[in-house]
């Protein structure tokens, strides 16, 4: 075990200290992250590597192809972080967003806003994260009214089932994040405080 996050309320095992099943995993995560550590929210359930294979499973599942861009789906993972007022899950997709292609400016201006209005995203864009807003509070509440504003911004049906499987699971992450106590600062995703890569190096 490691105690470099004493914050958080279960063991977190070490990438030296992996062996087996876990060690394969730890390896594929590095792989589909293309990060050189393990980030410490998979490490949440390092010792159950089936339950770390099944929120791996999850990640591939967003991020490894989709019909959405890398940088939409980062976009939908880092603003429902920020609905769920997770700032290391804010803070880990805010520097993806910049990896495949979003800006700075978007980066800081998610961290700081109260409504998808406040953002510099087109208006197409405003009219998704208000619908994956109300999903994250209150999904009982969205009407084929909803859904069909979302569809006449021109958003397919198929972009928005996958933008709504990775806003229903990044709710899942970022529960997991915060209540096992990782969540609390944005200092303590040691993917935020990577350099973001400059064009060319992706």
């Amino acid at each position: 075990m490691d105690d470099t996050t004493p914050r958080v309320r279960v063991p977190l095992i070490a990438e030296k200290q992996a062996e087996g099943r876990l060690a394969e995993l730890y390896e594929e995560v590095k792989r589909v992250t293309d990060l050189p550590f393990v980030p410490d929210m998979f490490r949440l359930t390092s010792t159950r590597p089936d339950l770390l294979e099944v929120i791996l499973s999850g990640y591939k599942g967003i991020f490894l192809d989709g019909v959405l861009p890398r940088r939409t789906r980062e976009l939908i993972c880092a603003w429902t972080s920020k609905v769920n007022q997770c700032p290391y899950c804010v803070g880990t997709h805010s520097f993806f967003l910049q990896v495949y292609g979003g800006s700075e400016e978007l980066a800081e201006a998610i961290a700081g806003a109260g409504s998808p209005d406040e953002l510099p995203v087109d208006d197409r864009t405003k009219v998704l994260l208000h619908l994956l807003t109300r999903l994250s509070r209150e999904p009982y509440k969205i009407t084929d009214e909803d859904w069909q504003r979302a569809a006449d911004a021109g958003w397919s049906t198929d972009e928005l089932l996958e933008a709504f499987f990775a806003t229903a699971l990044f709710n899942f992450i970022t529960r997991m994040v915060d209540g096992l106590g990782l969540g609390a600062a944005v200092t303590a995703s040691r993917t935020s405080q990577q350099e973001v890569p400059t064009s060319g190096d992706t």
